[in-house]
């Protein structure tokens, strides 16, 4: 029954993504669904952009093993990240019209800029969805008792979020998502209520995990401890900001207003009910010590899971294998379209010249493809857990990404030197510790942001003889005659 449930509910999923996708006319509507989607969608969909498989199933197996001071980097960082792309980015992003957060580096600075950012962030998404490919995988083997294996269930899990969000593009990502978020929401509540009667009330759960030290947050004073903090946190919080699944969520809105709330609401959402998994996994400890001891160094990635299927009627069972696809996927199609635009609009349009609309977006489509195949080879051939997967994905995006996109924004003697400068050094010192020190006092993805601040500021204050400095008084003209001709060329 559990298993007719859930195809059921990937017929319904499939058939809204598929009707997203007869709204579909051009780029635009690919990539930022026209740039008409309303404030309860826009808050939808940035509350999915990270509620995923590390949410329902990373975070919580990582809080029953290390507490809340072994999930700073999610939910506390990424969460933070939503709300500064609402109060700091949305608005000044937003005004500029451009098609993707690459745009930006190609506008303010130079090309190259542009293509080092964009690899850095096509790069980042790979061990991103490689995690929800996992999970989708696990969740197909879990529900079916075994009958699809794992590898099976990330090969029928990649072919389904594909399907949809192949099509319909960001309009088929909006959609999903709102009726996602419903199930999410929904599931996760009806779980919890079970779980903390069984488990003796919600009271009990909290006095419990007060007391197995779980709530212990803050680092140590000691330099080690108080840097790895430090990087934890930073890591997705800052290297998160220049992604593009980020930007093209805030960016469909149809106002800056809508953008600006959207992303503070759907960041402070996310916050709120990814602490709904954390407790009903935590509440395993009391309903089946047993069960928790023996997974706990097995696969923690599993507790929540068997909790359900050995404690839960049928009906619970379906609430939340339906709340756990609708994260998974709802994270899935997003982070799948987003380095497929990427890639396609600023590094592969360089390289095959002018397109028409029509011709540029099925380039996209077949990028999208092929990312799929990408992904879901590398999540077939790796060892490592999903939240591993996740927190190390966005090293990448903060050493290269971040500096250029935030002095570029807000310091105007920001130029092309200084943010070659930026990439140069914040990628080669992070890359150098990682290879050579990763254990060291200095956490390497810290050691690559400062490194990577430290080009800004050296590379835009020296003599300029790295390409030709971008007067900020120019920028925003530039910019508007940019969106101005992807406006004509969409149509």
């Amino acid at each position: 029954m559990l298993l007719w449930f859930v195809i059921l509910y990937l017929l319904v999923s499939i058939s809204i993504g598929l009707y997203a996708a007869t709204r579909v006319h051009n780029a635009r509507d690919y990539v930022v669904a026209g740039r008409h989607l309303p404030l309860y969608i826009v808050t939808a969909t940035v509350f999915a952009t990270w509620f995923g498989s590390e949410t329902v199933l990373g975070i919580s197996a990582k809080f029953v093993q290390d507490g809340l001071k072994g999930i700073v980097e999610d939910p506390f960082g990424s969460s933070m990240c939503l709300i500064l792309v609402g109060l700091f980015f949305a608005a000044k992003l937003y005004r500029l019209n451009l098609l993707t957060i690459a745009d930006y580096y190609r506008q303010r600075y130079n090309r190259t800029v542009e293509v080092l950012t964009g690899l850095a962030i096509v790069i980042s998404y790979l061990g991103w969805v490689s995690a929800q490919i996992i999970a989708l995988g696990l969740v197909f083997s879990i529900v079916s008792g075994g009958a699809v294996s794992h590898a099976e269930g990330m090969m029928i899990g990649a072919a389904i979020v594909l399907t949809y969000t192949l099509f319909g593009g960001m309009w088929s990502v909006a959609l999903t998502d709102f009726f996602q978020m419903s199930i999410i929401v929904a599931g996760l509540l009806y779980i919890a209520y079970l779980v903390s009667d069984m488990a003796g009330g919600v009271g009990r759960v909290v006095d419990h995990a007060s007391a197995a030290g779980k709530f212990e947050f803050w680092p140590a004073l000691e330099a080690r401890d108080v840097l790895a903090f430090i990087a934890a946190w930073v890591t997705m919080m800052f290297g998160s900001i220049p992604q593009q699944d980020v930007f093209q969520r805030v960016m469909s809105a149809r106002s800056e207003k809508t953008a600006v709330t959207g992303s503070i609401l759907g960041g402070s959402l996310y916050f709120v009910f990814a602490f709904i998994p954390l407790f009903i996994a935590y509440s395993a400890s009391l309903v089946d010590p047993a069960m928790v001891a023996g997974l706990i160094g097995k696969d923690p990635q599993l507790i929540l899971p068997t909790l359900i299927l050995d404690h839960m009627p049928v009906f619970a069972q379906v609430m939340f294998f339906g709340a756990l696809l609708s994260a998974i996927m709802s994270t899935a199609s997003g982070t799948l379209l987003a380095p497929s635009v990427t890639f396609t609009e600023n590094i592969l349009k360089n390289i095959i010249g002018h397109q028409s609309d029509r011709h540029f977006l099925w380039t996209m489509r077949l990028v999208v493809a092929c990312f799929a195949v990408i992904v879901t080879l590398f999540a077939l051939n790796s060892g490592a857990s999903i939240y591993e997967m996740v927190s190390n994905a966005y090293k990448v995006t903060l050493v290269v990404a971040f500096v250029p996109l935030i002095f570029g924004l807000y310091w105007k003697r920001a130029n092309t030197q200084g943010a070659l400068f930026a990439i140069s050094a914040g990628l080669a010192s992070w890359l150098l510790l990682e290879a050579f020190n990763p254990q060291g006092l200095w956490p390497p993805q810290l050691v690559g942001l400062l490194a990577s601040a430290g080009g800004m500021l050296t590379g835009s204050s020296l003599p300029h003889f790295v390409g030709k400095p971008t007067p900020a008084e120019h920028l925003h003209s530039g910019l508007h005659r940019h969106a101005a001709d992807h406006t004509q060329h969409n149509g």
